[in-house]
């Protein structure tokens, strides 16, 4: 019978509970399906920590090398680092994570050549229709040919490709706590940040795929917690809290302070601009803050908003030739590392910044903080078309309010603007909030989720 694969196939990867959801059967199918859909004859594969991983990674191997290609694995990685490979081998990639979902998850990232996004629109809907259809005749066509599985480490090179692009010479020591999570953090920090002037003071290092410690998804409040505590407690210059595939950082000022992934984005935006002599275009999508644009534009740069998603950004960053783009959601993605997403890279250029000036971090990062925001506020609806059509109501026709969709519906004035966008896989929606000072903001937020949950 055909497996069902609408449960985990979502917009941008495969995700889902492992064995109930897809186990490694159905993993030899995708890896037979991506080579097909993808034409190679040769691909690069890793995987992080979770228990499942490995078994799943090598049964994805499996199926691809029996359809006529020649499979490279580089094993444990971040995903970051299965990009790099991509990139700088000119192979699709295919990483096994379920990022910061629970430990009973996993999926697979995947990209073709060069790191290039492959989502719904761009092979995965191709990929699934293959699986479904093998797996109702038992298995896919035989290859002339079969391919080869063979192991090779990148840990070094991503590192070494990573500090290229950073001018880490003539920073002054810093001290500086790192939360891993458990995750992939653990396992490439201790090689990226070797000879670094950086007293590192490690925090749940080990490879874990259970997550003993703490959820591996340093957006929510409650996971940085202990890196909080453990900057104030060490006297620490910043805390780092990467996420369970570490593509993602978080970064906590001296005091134990979260920094907006927005301040995050204008801080890399204005140095990646100085670094291309004060020219080129910067994408951030529709949720990072005023403050983004603004610093693009003072630096020289032009910025491009869009909408909220890793494929929206890479595309408009191959379109525009973009030197960087930055998400509210702390993914931070730079041409010289092929339009990838990479927060390993943004936090060498956080440590490049602070570590070349004597001040704090929080002195540094307040010029790039200039308004008031909400964070990302989740409000459980029955009917989220039905909500979302209310507030706009609720909006329309008042003066000095402008409406757009791009992206859910954001609702902007003069001094304030607020976006409310449905989750895809929650009855959700999500609100996001800015103004210029903070009861503004307050009485903003206040009246729109009335709405939301009226």
């Amino acid at each position: 019978m055909a497996a069902d694969l609408s449960q985990i196939v979502k917009a941008y990867d495969v995700r889902g509970v492992v064995p109930d959801q897809w186990d490694e059967p159905l993993a030899e199918l995708f890896g037979a399906a991506f080579v097909q859909v993808t034409n190679a004859d040769a691909i690069v594969t890793g995987h992080d920590m979770r228990p499942s991983s490995p078994g799943l990674s090598r049964a994805f191997a499996r199926g691809a090398a029996a359809s006529g290609a020649d499979v490279t694995e580089i094993g444990l990685c971040s995903t970051d680092q299965l990009y790099f490979a991509s990139g700088q081998f000119g192979l699709p990639g295919a990483m096994f994570t379920a990022s910061h979902n629970p430990a009973r998850y996993n999926g697979i990232k995947m990209c073709r050549s060069g790191a290039a996004p492959v989502g719904q629109d761009t092979g995965l809907g191709e990929i699934r229709a293959l699986v479904e259809q093998w797996s109702d005749a038992g298995a896919p066509p035989p290859a002339a040919t079969t391919g080869t599985i063979t192991q090779r480490d990148t840990l070094t090179d991503y590192a070494a490709y990573l500090l290229s692009l950073v001018d880490l010479t003539s920073m002054r020591p810093l001290k500086v706590v790192v939360d891993a999570g458990n995750g992939m953090g653990g396992h490439t920090v201790p090689t990226v940040f070797a000879g670094l002037r950086v007293e590192l003071i490690p925090m749940y290092f080990e490879l874990d795929g259970t997550f003993p410690n703490h959820e591996a998804n340093p957006l929510d409040p409650k996971n940085i917690v202990d890196l909080q505590a453990k900057v104030r407690e060490t006297g620490a210059d910043l805390g780092l809290a990467f996420d369970g595939d570490a593509d993602r950082c978080f970064v906590v000022d001296e005091r134990g302070q979260g920094i907006s992934p927005s301040a995050i984005t204008a801080l890399v935006a204005a140095r990646e601009l100085t670094r291309n002599g004060g020219k080129g275009t910067v994408i951030h999508n529709l949720i990072t803050s005023w403050s983004v644009p603004e610093v693009v534009k003072e630096n020289g740069g032009t910025p491009v908003r869009t909408r909220v998603g890793h494929s929206f950004i890479k595309a408009e960053m191959a379109e525009t030739g973009a030197i960087f783009g930055g998400e509210h959601s702390a993914h931070y993605y730079f041409r010289d590392f092929w339009n990838a997403d990479t927060g390993m890279l943004a936090a060498l250029h956080v440590l490049a910044a602070l570590g070349g000036q004597e001040g704090t971090l929080s002195e540094l990062v307040a010029q790039y903080d200039r308004y008031a925001g909400s964070g990302e506020i989740n409000s459980t609806v029955d009917d989220q078309a039905g909500r979302l059509a209310a507030v706009k109501t609720a909006y329309e026709g008042r003066d000095g309010i402008s409406i757009d969709e791009l992206d859910g519906l954001t609702v902007a004035a003069a001094d304030w603007w607020f976006n409310l966008r449905p989750s895809n896989t929650e009855p959700l929606l999500r609100l996001n909030v800015e103004a210029r000072d903070e009861p503004t903001m307050s009485r903003v937020r206040d009246e729109a989720l009335a709405l939301i949950r009226a």
